[in-house]
């Protein structure tokens, strides 16, 4: 357990610096939360050009006021050494960052990263982090989704949230907002990363959404109470849905799109990734048909087969899939020639069909037999035709 000074310290952080700032979290490892705090509070620079930045943040603020107002809406702030701290979120300190920001100042142009493991998360709702995502999915995709698109992603929510996986997304418009909505109508629980803070709706049309989430599941956000989102918040906060998950859907995404942004993060993890292809004219598939083509992710129609990727070896297997069976798939290669040598239309003769089936008129006979005991052939005089049944088999 974290003393209460580390947790007002990382409080704090989150609230000086944007999410996935590396330097940052790189003199939290170092230091610890509360030493780099009180080093700021103090003067000391670390050595670091973004010290002063931070420095003048902190002027003034009271972590207090932001662990009060989270308290107010429900919300807490979950820190690593909590038990429900999710493990899964320390494999991003092993991941090279994917967010690259060119900044000039008075030392010329720098590149600032964006990645590694989140200082805090600001979290609502009343289930444990770690155990609601220890079994989840990611399910991302575009805000201007299809109707085709909208339809496939709350099919598959909801068909691995009545196995009891956690869906995961953005609560964005389009895919991710039928996710959760998929979710929820199998009475599952689902978890929002949010690129605003947890008492922050947004978009304002997902308020009551919102609400719900937080009745079964959790918000979750990097950035403190009253916090409006922002481009890169969106960016950064994608790396937390691929590594609170033990995968990735990609439902619809164009060739340049946060849901791809998502999916290589979740490539870097190591954590399955899988497309659900759309039709090859769209737009909105394009991103995801790449995925695909490039092998770096696996063609997925339906929950049974999101469930079979994010599985272990052994569970959740699916059943090789044939067509349907028909009657005639079991008759022999010489009764089938036989059938075959019936017309559908006009009655022929024995002698005929014996001909065309290459058989003798003797052996010909008797499969006609059995073929009219089966309902393939019917007898019209001496002469033979294919049944109703028959027929109609053909036709498909």
């Amino acid at each position: 357990m974290i003393t209460s000074d580390e947790r007002r310290a990382r409080a704090a952080l989150t609230r000086i610096t944007e999410p996935g700032d590396v330097v940052l979290a790189d003199l939290v490892d170092a230091h610890g939360a509360k030493a780099v705090v009180d080093g700021l509070r103090d003067g000391e620079t670390f050595a670091r050009a973004e010290a002063r930045a931070w420095q003048v943040r902190l002027e003034g603020y009271d972590p207090d006021a932001d662990l009060d107002r989270a308290a107010a809406v429900g919300a807490r702030l979950v820190c690593p050494g909590d038990a429900e701290w999710p493990e899964r979120l320390d494999d991003l300190g092993g991941v090279l960052s994917l967010e690259r920001r060119r900044v000039v100042g008075a030392r010329g142009e720098t590149a600032v990263r964006r990645g590694g493991p989140p200082i805090a998360l600001w979290v609502r709702g009343s289930p444990d982090l770690a155990q609601q995502t220890a079994t989840s999915v990611a399910v991302v995709g575009s805000r201007a989704a299809t109707a085709y698109g909208t339809e496939v992603s709350g099919e598959i929510s909801y068909a691995v949230g009545r196995r009891a996986v956690t869906v995961v997304s953005g609560a964005a418009y389009g895919i991710d907002v039928a996710a959760h909505r998929g979710a929820l109508a199998a009475d599952a629980p689902t978890v929002a990363v949010l690129a605003c803070a947890v008492d922050v709706s947004y978009p304002r049309g997902h308020a009551q959404l919102l609400e719900r989430i937080c009745e079964s599941g959790l918000l979750v956000s990097e950035v403190p109470p009253g916090s409006a989102p922002s481009r890169i918040r969106f960016l950064t906060r994608n790396r937390l849905i691929a590594a609170l998950t033990g995968g990735t859907v990609v439902v619809e995404a164009q060739l340049r799109s946060g849901a791809l942004n998502t999916a290589r993060w979740a490539q870097q993890l190591l954590r399955p990734v899988m497309g659900v292809p759309g039709p090859v004219t769209s737009a909105l598939s394009a991103g995801v048909h790449e995925l695909l083509r490039g092998g770096g992710a696996e063609l997925v129609t339906e929950g049974s087969e999101v469930l079979a990727s994010i599985s272990e070896i052994g569970d959740n297997t699916l059943p090789l899939r044939f067509g349907e069976t028909r009657p005639r798939d079991d008759l022999d290669d010489s009764t089938l020639r036989v059938l075959e040598a019936v017309s559908a239309g006009r009655p022929v003769g024995v002698e005929r069909i014996a001909r065309t089936a290459g058989l003798t008129l003797h052996d010909t006979e008797l499969r006609l037999g059995r073929l009219m005991l089966q309902d393939f052939v019917e007898r019209s005089g001496d002469r033979w035709r294919l049944s109703t049944a028959a027929r109609g088999d053909v036709a498909r």
